[in-house]
């Protein structure tokens, strides 16, 4: 449930800042508050991904094993 919240969130975002792009005269406000959207539901997602270090981490003490 929390992925698709997040996926919503990125997708909303993106939509928002373009369309705030789109117009003749742009309202910066609509752009930040599209660009902030986004990056809180990458953030969400990114949060779950582990890093590549606690991988490199995890395989080397499995393979000691």
């Amino acid at each position: 449930m929390s992925r698709i919240i997040s996926y919503i969130l990125i997708i909303t975002g993106a939509f928002v800042a373009i369309y705030a792009q789109a117009e003749e005269e742009q309202n910066q406000y609509i752009l930040i508050g599209g660009v902030v959207v986004l990056m809180m539901g990458i953030y969400r997602v990114s949060r779950n991904i582990p890093s590549k270090k606690d991988q490199d981490e995890n395989n080397q003490n499995e393979s000691s094993s």
